[in-house]
């Protein structure tokens, strides 16, 4: 769902990459009120933004964004406005690329609409970034200025030696069908094996369990299981459920499997969109690294707890025999 100044546009799904989101608007409007009502119902904070895909012999765009507070560390990003009321969001990109570089677009060709989660203090934000492919007519040499302080062109974003905001990053690794890891594809695994995992933990950290089911991409179950892990954290009992789910695909010989968890931060750090920070996970974490390294193509999904239903039944299982229950 977009959330557009006072106004809520409908959206329908397409191919999801990671936990970040394609989505097309559809025709559907809500205003005033109407608006009100839902965001009140999602009781959930929304950024929209217009980014600019800006290409030359060279390499893709970016600039070098102003430091702001001096203790802010310096980073690099694609060009990026925010929608003014009353804009639509391609004349939002065409003064945003005015004001900030001096550049005319000869040419803005929308080119996705991408969404995803992320965290701002204790709770999430969701992001809505709206792509543009951007023409530009003679030779492309910005003028930054307000936001901006420098420019370069990029090709290799693989190696960059700057600091790239994770938002135009993941804008990128998307667009360029690109990720942190070789094996992580959506489209690739598409048609593949599908596994859901869920960890669960009674008084986190308590009794804790995993719980996994194996099906196909008609629905047709493989297998399923569960297994008491011991005393844990959720978080931990997360982690050991996505293990378990991948040493299961790797023991019945699957090359190409999309895993699915109800858990938004174990998607989102082994789908590269965000960093590890706690240490008690890192050596899991790169357990897993290791492991997905042997699929010729994997990807995460992120899934709401009711959809993981299964999986969760397991884990709780699992809980529910050891202590007796």
């Amino acid at each position: 769902m977009i959330f557009l100044n006072n106004h809520v546009l409908g959206t329908s799904w397409l191919t999801p990459v990671g936990v970040s989101h394609k989505i097309l608007p559809t025709l559907y409007i809500l205003r005033g009120k109407q608006a009100d009502r839902v965001l009140k119902k999602v009781g959930m904070k929304q950024r929209i933004r217009v980014v600019g895909i800006i290409r030359n012999e060279d390499g893709i765009l970016v600039l070098k964004h102003s430091q702001g507070r001096s203790e802010s560390p310096v980073f690099w990003e694609l060009p990026t406005g925010k929608i003014k009321f009353g804009e639509q969001p391609e004349e939002a990109m065409v003064r945003s690329l005015s004001e900030y570089t001096g550049l005319t677009a000869s040419s803005v060709i929308l080119k996705d609409v991408i969404t995803f989660l992320a965290p701002e203090g204790s709770s999430q934000i969701s992001n809505l970034y709206i792509v543009y492919e951007i023409g530009i007519n003679g030779e492309i040499r910005p003028v930054p200025k307000d936001r901006y302080t420098s420019y370069k062109f990029i090709k290799d974003f693989s190696n960059l030696g700057i600091h790239l905001n994770e938002t135009s990053l993941s804008v990128i690794e998307i667009e360029e069908e690109k990720t942190n890891s070789d094996h992580l594809s959506m489209r690739d695994t598409a048609n593949s094996i599908i596994i859901n995992v869920d960890g669960a933990s009674r008084g986190n950290p308590g009794p804790a369990g995993i719980g996994y089911i194996i099906h196909d991409n008609t629905g047709k179950i493989i297998e399923q299981g569960g297994e008491f892990i011991g005393f844990a954290t959720s978080r931990m009992a997360e982690y050991f459920a996505m293990r378990k789910g991948i040493e299961r695909a790797l023991e019945l010989g699957y090359k190409t499997v999309r895993f699915v968890s109800d858990s938004l931060m174990v998607v989102n750090q082994l789908s590269g969109i965000f960093s590890i920070k706690n240490q008690d996970i890192m050596p899991i974490y790169k357990d897993i690294l290791e492991k997905i390294a042997q699929f010729e193509a994997v990807s995460f999904k992120h899934v709401s707890r009711s959809e993981n239903a299964v999986a969760d039944r397991e884990a709780n299982e699992a809980i529910d025999k050891t202590l007796g229950n």
